[in-house]
């Protein structure tokens, strides 16, 4: 299992040229600027002023193309100022995945990009060939984003016919995506046909299967697609109560769990039509960047478990007898979260470690850790 954790950086650039520069060491300086501001932080109005400054910089940079002065940018906050890297990932993410077109005369609309990452289990893996040959059970998937409520009957939603690998996923950088917005909400809005040049270039392939015909296969795939809606379509707005900010969230993930359990046979039909079963778990629909950290991250988990299980078994040691001890640490290439495996006895059986997202609190993660120790049936855990 990998122990690197590369800062998030996009798509491989050349050199950056003077603009791309330039627009870095602004991007660079306003992350600086707006370090200790949270997402619930009160603004002074210098700092509300460097936010909007950001966000201009930033939409400049995804409207002309260019993705080495993003990168360029979060490399350098990762390198020298965690919390300004945090800023400035999130608001690259959010403007990427997310556009607000302001019309004259009507009422302004946005559109965001979505995904919902699928684990999938199979006998010898996926095949490219076979995914979404079934028009029609592509079309009622498509549509049943509207009809089981996961989005407004009055939004409008297109999804794309392909299950993204994760390479594919990976290699959609910030200024694609954002071009990626665009073309959808052209063909959202308009009547004629319109090109979706970046859309067509996310499908770019996956690499070739290294599962034989008899191997277990559990791979990871997204579904990715599109939703324009008005920004007042009360669908989407959270209540400002909290006790009824928590029964919409929980609407929300009740509606998710009953759609995921009606579409499984649609999917399976787009998926697999050589008659081999497949076995879909749905992870939870996000804006892409959420969705794709979140999926990665349940993939690195299961990675994770599976070395803790040999780690076990070399030992023979049984799950409910062995002892695990949480630590932060430095890992070579950054923080980590270190567990250190024993026997009962007290005699060491191994560590794997888990690189900390610095936008994720250390808590957090501890936590995450724990509950899934214990769903393999590790029950002593002690966290130092």
């Amino acid at each position: 299992m990998s122990k690197k954790k590369q800062p998030p950086t996009s798509e491989s650039s050349p050199a950056i040229d003077p603009r791309n520069e330039s627009l870095a060491d602004q991007l660079v300086a306003l992350a600086l600027d707006l370090r200790d501001t949270g997402d619930y932080a009160v603004l002074s109005d210098d700092m509300k002023k460097a936010r909007a400054e950001l966000r201009k910089a930033i939409r400049i940079c995804l409207k002309e193309q260019r993705e080495p002065a993003l990168a360029e940018a979060l490399e350098r906050t990762y390198e020298e100022d965690l919390q300004a890297h945090v800023v400035l990932r999130a608001n690259v993410e959010a403007l990427s995945q997310n556009v607000i077109f302001r019309r004259d005369g009507g009422k302004d609309v946005e559109v965001d990009a979505f995904v919902v990452p699928l684990l999938v289990q199979t006998a010898g893996g996926l095949r490219s060939d076979q995914c979404f040959q079934d028009e029609e059970a592509f079309e009622r998937l498509r549509d049943s984003f509207q009809e089981e409520g996961l989005e407004s009957r009055k939004a409008r939603v297109v999804l794309v016919s392909h299950a993204y690998h994760p390479e594919e996923i990976r290699r959609i950088g910030y200024c694609q995506l954002h071009a990626m917005v665009h073309e959808a909400s052209d063909a959202m809005s308009r009547k004629r046909a319109t090109a979706a040049d970046a859309i067509a270039r996310s499908l770019s392939g996956w690499p070739p299967s290294e599962f034989a015909p008899e191997d277990k296969a559990l791979e990871l795939r997204f579904l990715l697609g599109f939703s324009l809606k008005a920004l007042d379509d009360p669908f989407y707005q959270v209540p400002e109560k909290e006790a009824a900010a928590d029964r919409y969230f929980e609407g929300r993930a009740e509606r998710f769990r009953q759609w995921s359990q009606r579409v499984t046979p649609l999917l399976q039909r787009c998926l697999v039509t050589d008659g081999r079963e497949a076995r879909i778990d749905f992870l939870y629909q996000d804006l892409f960047h959420g969705g794709k950290a979140a999926a990665q991250a349940e993939l690195d988990m299961l990675g994770l478990l599976a070395e803790v299980q040999q780690m076990l078994e070399a030992g023979g040691v049984t799950a409910e007898s062995a002892r695990a001890q949480l630590e932060l640490a430095e890992g070579d290439d950054g923080p980590v979260l270190r567990v250190s495996l024993a026997a009962a006895d007290g005699a060491a059986l191994g560590e794997v470690e888990q690189p900390l997202d610095p936008a994720q609190a250390p808590e957090g993660a501890i936590a995450d850790m724990e509950d899934a120790l214990m769903s393999i049936g590790i029950a002593s855990i002690q966290v130092v």
